[in-house]
């Protein structure tokens, strides 16, 4: 169970590559990274957002595939070619009208950790940086692209009764 009082919690932010899709990217012939996606974070993905929560993806990644796997996923605020992730963050906190301990942001690696200290729950998937893992309220048992979102949504609705909802739960 993550250590946090999860009731309080309104948004979730998440980097993609070590978190959304695995450490080991494919490389194509054109130089081209080949993200995978995990199933049930995008189940979860979708889920929260049609509870109201609010979702950004902030990554240095800049492809365009990124971008559709998470428009089709209906979350809104996509933040691509982040070099320097902090002040993203921040605008799109007071932008929201959020808290920092209302907002959960899931990172692996040294570019993340000014945002994981940012906000009141910080998520590092078990294959996450040493530094990471130590900024980290919370570190996952699950590898980065295997679940980490799921995880911490679906621990976050089962805290506000909203898991398995017969009205949101079983469609896309």
């Amino acid at each position: 169970m993550i250590p946090y009082d999860l009731t309080k919690i309104k948004a979730f932010v998440f980097d993609v590559d070590g978190v959304l899709s695995p450490n080991m990217v494919p490389i194509d012939q054109d130089g081209c990274p080949a993200r995978m996606a995990n199933v049930k974070d995008g189940y979860a993905l979708q889920l929260a957002v049609k509870h109201g929560y609010k979702i950004a993806i902030i990554t240095g990644a800049d492809t365009e595939t990124v971008l559709l796997r998470y428009k089709l996923l209906r979350i809104k605020d996509i933040f691509l070619k982040a070099g320097e992730k902090l002040p993203i963050l921040e605008k799109w906190i007071a932008k929201n009208g959020l808290k920092p301990e209302e907002v959960a942001y899931c990172g692996d690696d040294v570019p993340d950790l000014p945002c994981m200290k940012a906000v009141g729950l910080s998520i590092a998937p078990a294959d996450a940086s040493v530094d990471a893992k130590n900024v980290a309220t919370y570190v996952s048992p699950t590898p980065g692209g295997h679940g980490v979102a799921r995880e911490l949504i679906e621990q976050t609705l089962r805290a506000n009764g909203q898991w398995l909802h017969v009205d949101t739960a079983y469609g896309w």
